[in-house]
């Protein structure tokens, strides 16, 4: 097996288990990144009382909305992308040697050459990806129809509004969310929000840009200690993955508040504010109506639910790939004894 093809897996498998355990904060935060009313905006409360006002008014399965397609994204996004981060790492890697062999550099990977190897694996993974989470965006953000809406008109539900059960309501699953988003803009309209998402790929760019950083000095700095010994703990891991997270999410939120605006459903009425032609109308709007604030909104809930994914994440998959490649050296090891001299 491929030591890109065991990343790939076991990113995958790190991603499904991460965002299980984020997933309700995950969707509160895409509804407080797609919430327009200026009202509601005045009302608004913190993340645990919007959760419970999820579940109280649209039950507790509303917290998991979209989360079979959001765990086949993660799956397919996370091992696409860990995939070709290996094969584009050891590419630049053997280069790195290569440049060594003439004496320009030391032969490891420098901080801008894991940039570009991060965003080369981004891009291919958001091509890949992105309708998926199209309808990821749509489940999480659809809410209750009141009876008085008008056919296919999506209401945001607030503590003074009159809803029906949640036995009333009709079914919205994943069909649903495709055929909404094809009957709206045709198959280009699952690759809504694809621009702002690409750029946004100096997120990912960057946390790995500086996981890769942090945990190269920290490799080298026991290394040459007295001990000699330059492994790294699962704790450890989790630690540097949540502060790589951490400062990616602060720098490119404003980025991933317009693709969440893009992305859920357009309410086509009289208030411009709430219809957006595209990535620039989105950002003008925002700027006019809600001001830069707007491109803050649900920032809290945001680094909490991916600082602790990404950690979880990271921790998983480290242990994965050590288990995986503990297993095939085994493996190895035993094939070569049963030999027959």
């Amino acid at each position: 097996m491929s030591d890109a093809l065991i990343n790939g897996l076991a990113g995958a498998g790190g991603g499904i288990i991460a965002q299980l355990i984020t997933y309700p904060l995950q969707t509160v935060n895409t509804r407080q990144q797609t919430e327009r009313d200026l009202k509601k905006e005045k009302r608004k409360h913190g993340t645990i009382k919007q959760m419970c006002q999820v579940v109280k008014h649209e039950g507790w399965g509303r917290l998991y909305g979209g989360l079979a397609p959001s765990l086949a994204g993660t799956a397919a996004s996370q091992g696409v992308y860990y995939y070709f981060y290996q094969i584009f790492r050891n590419k630049a890697e053997a280069a790195s040697l290569e440049r060594m062999k003439i004496g320009i550099g030391d032969g490891s990977v420098g901080m801008f050459s894991s940039l570009v190897v991060a965003a080369l694996s981004g891009c291919l993974n958001v091509l890949l990806t992105n309708p998926i989470w199209v309808v990821v965006t749509r489940m999480q953000t659809h809410s209750k129809i009141s009876k008085k809406s008008h056919p296919g008109q999506t209401l945001s539900v607030t503590p003074d509004e009159t809803i029906p059960a949640a036995s009333e309501l009709p079914p919205y699953g994943t069909s649903h969310a495709i055929q909404e988003v094809f009957d709206e803009a045709g198959v280009r309209g699952f690759w809504k929000g694809v621009f702002p998402t690409l750029i946004m790929v100096s997120n990912p760019s960057m946390q790995f840009m500086l996981y890769e950083t942090m945990l190269k000095r920290l490799k080298k700095r026991r290394a040459l200690s007295k001990k000699g010994n330059n492994g790294v703990t699962a704790l450890e891991i989790f630690l540097l993955g949540a502060l790589a997270k951490l400062g990616a999410t602060v720098v490119t939120y404003p980025l991933l508040v317009v693709k969440s605006r893009l992305q859920a459903k357009q309410v086509f009425t009289g208030d411009k504010r709430h219809h957006y032609k595209g990535t620039l109308d989105a950002i003008l709007k925002m700027i006019r109506y809600e001001g830069f604030n707007g491109f803050y909104k649900g920032m809290s809930t945001k680094i909490v639910q991916s600082v602790l994914a990404a950690a979880v994440l990271f921790m998983v998959k480290e242990e994965l790939v050590r288990g995986v490649r503990l297993l095939l050296s085994k493996d190895a090891i035993n094939a070569v004894k049963s030999k027959p001299p």
